[in-house]
């Protein structure tokens, strides 16, 4: 080998070497920081379905809703739930001039229906009177003093009381 060759053989192992250290500074280089890599296991797969292993016996209620009484002028449906009041429709909805309320009284008793606001305030009382049991339909003139907007029905009859919600044109 000629000293020509051996100067560029030299050169260049020279810098090879010089660029092995360059690159390995961690200045020009970035490294894996191995402090931060943790290990993932993939997520077990549950049946969307539970499973329950125990001897549960299913719920079946005691009460029945509705039975049939042999009376001597003739069969009525009697209501076992000790329920007073049963708001059948109230129409039309929304409500411009009058409101129509259907319902069912187990026996006589005084009952009210009110008019309140979204705030649960009392506007307006439309009835508190006395019925007597069985099914009416009560039409009631709505107050000209209600704006245009939500209210709520309160009917109430033997401490029991169902809301309805109402829209008033």
């Amino acid at each position: 080998m000629n000293l020509k060759s051996k100067i560029a053989f030299s050169w260049s192992l020279l810098c090879t070497l010089c660029m092995v250290a360059l690159l390995s500074n961690s200045v020009f280089a970035q490294k894996i920081d191995t402090s931060k890599i943790t290990y993932k296991p993939k997520p077990k797969v549950v049946s969307r379905v539970p499973q329950i292993n125990a001897n549960i016996t299913p719920y079946k209620p005691s009460i029945r809703y509705g039975t049939l009484s042999n009376t001597p002028a003739g069969t009525t449906i009697t209501n076992k739930t000790g329920k007073i009041l049963s708001v059948l429709k109230v129409y039309p909805n929304p409500v411009n001039e009058q409101v129509n309320i259907s319902l069912r009284l187990d026996k006589e008793t005084s009952f009210s229906v009110k008019i309140t606001d979204l705030l649960g305030n009392d506007v307006a009382v439309l009835a508190n009177e006395r019925s007597p049991a069985g099914e009416q339909t009560k039409t009631y003139t709505i107050p000209n003093k209600l704006n245009t907007g939500i209210y709520f029905l309160r009917i109430s009859a033997g401490g029991e009381l169902i809301v309805k919600r109402i829209s008033v044109l």
